[in-house]
């Protein structure tokens, strides 16, 4: 993932091992784009989006996932994230969905 982000496109960037994690830098931190995956231990993507949805967190959310469902790809875009992306990731179809929103 971070090796596909345009040179320069973050001044910091934060890892979570797990959505349990990731939502806790999100509560802690002012973010601008969360990049998450749906398959993840403890809590799993869905579960933070949910999370983010009900806390109002207010951060761009971009699904990067191989779960190629289009029942999932709209239980995703419901639940707030902007865009889904399908793995495997290439720095094209993150400068296209970046674009797309305006955020790069």
């Amino acid at each position: 993932m971070q090796r596909c982000l345009p040179e320069g496109f973050a001044t910091e960037i934060h890892l979570a091992e797990h959505g349990q994690q990731a939502l806790d830098v999100l509560r802690s931190e002012a973010i601008t784009i969360l990049f998450l995956d749906l398959t993840m231990p403890v809590m799993d993507g869905v579960q933070v989006l949910e999370a983010i949805k009900a806390e109002k967190i207010e951060v761009f959310v971009l699904v990067v996932s191989g779960d190629v469902q289009p029942q999932m790809q709209q239980r995703v875009l419901n639940l707030g994230a902007l865009d889904f992306i399908q793995k495997p990731l290439t720095t094209e179809k993150l400068l296209d969905s970046l674009g797309k929103y305006g955020l790069y």
